[in-house]
């Protein structure tokens, strides 16, 4: 994306009517948060959020969770349903070998591109996805089973305002999809809940797909306030269980995941989109995704 067309395109999304924010009506337990995202939209940062109770399905806390907002790497998700799928009933095909290929070369997250080693087993590439948001494996994993496939699961799934809409790309051009992913934090909040009820394709490709997120090192945005380790949390912690995914890019940070603790279990999804022109900016919204956190944990614990 060059300059122009981020600026154009944040220009065009400050204009967008943010619909109704529902904090006199969200428990009185998330006003902090409710708070502090209301007061990063005062300032001009698009923000979407949606927390529901995973045994009843209450929604707890809502602000504009209809609408459709750039997720970044979220839509990897996708994918790794739609490799689970593909796994399930065999472990033969776990073990497939693939190469990296110059065409899939691309930078920023991920530990793959700093690796020796060309090829790797199908379910370690999803592992790492899952660890690292690795852009590498990710490329190598819509090249081998099509990104079509990955639409088609989606449809099928009934997600209509979440996709994933691209491979990952150092540079986007006018001719290329402006976003890698999208989604709207009420079909985002469906997709984990219904993950961590093994609802998803089936119990087996949830299971699978929760463990691959369970490995996440990003706990820099909503997870933040939850005090686990960010290379080890596969397990309860003081009675705290996260899995959740994260998305970065340029003005873009977006998380959902579904919090277990000894009281209540949650899921939730947060993205904002803003003109990220400075680190006070960027602090700003990591801090009010914070204090949503702050919110969760209390809920739950």
């Amino acid at each position: 994306m060059t300059p122009s067309q981020g600026s154009e395109r944040r220009a065009r999304h400050s204009n967008v009517h943010r619909g109704k924010h529902r904090g006199e009506e969200a428990n009185e337990n998330f006003a902090r948060g409710f708070l502090a995202l209301s007061e990063l939209a005062l300032a001009g940062v698009q923000v979407s959020a949606r927390a529901t109770d995973l045994a009843t399905g209450k929604e707890l806390f809502s602000v504009d969770d209809h609408v459709v907002m750039p997720t970044a790497s979220i839509g990897k998700v996708l994918l790794l349903v739609e490799v689970a799928s593909r796994l399930a009933g065999t472990s033969a095909e776990a073990f497939t070998v693939l190469d990296r290929a110059p065409r899939d070369a691309v930078g920023d997250s991920g530990i793959w591109q700093h690796l020796q080693s060309p090829s790797l087993p199908l379910a370690d590439l999803a592992a790492m996805i899952g660890a690292t948001s690795d852009n590498l494996a990710t490329n190598v994993l819509l090249r081998h089973v099509g990104l079509e496939s990955v639409r088609a699961r989606t449809e099928a799934l009934g997600l209509t305002r979440t996709a994933l809409l691209d491979l990952v790309r150092d540079h986007r051009g006018p001719d290329d999809a402006p976003q890698l992913s999208i989604g709207s934090a009420k079909e985002l909040t469906w997709l984990f809940a219904s993950l961590a009820r093994g609802e998803i394709v089936s119990p087996e490709v949830s299971q699978r797909v929760i463990g691959w997120l369970s490995l996440n090192s990003d706990l820099s945005m909503v997870a933040s306030a939850f005090g686990l380790d960010p290379l080890a949390h596969r397990t309860p912690d003081h009675g705290v269980l996260l899995v959740n995914k994260t998305g970065t890019d340029g003005g873009v940070r977006s998380e959902v995941g579904v919090l277990r603790g000894p009281r209540a279990s949650v899921s939730y999804a947060v993205s904002t989109y803003f003109a990220d022109t400075g680190l006070s900016s960027r602090l700003a919204v990591l801090d009010g995704m914070r204090q949503l956190g702050m919110d969760l944990l209390e809920y739950v614990h």
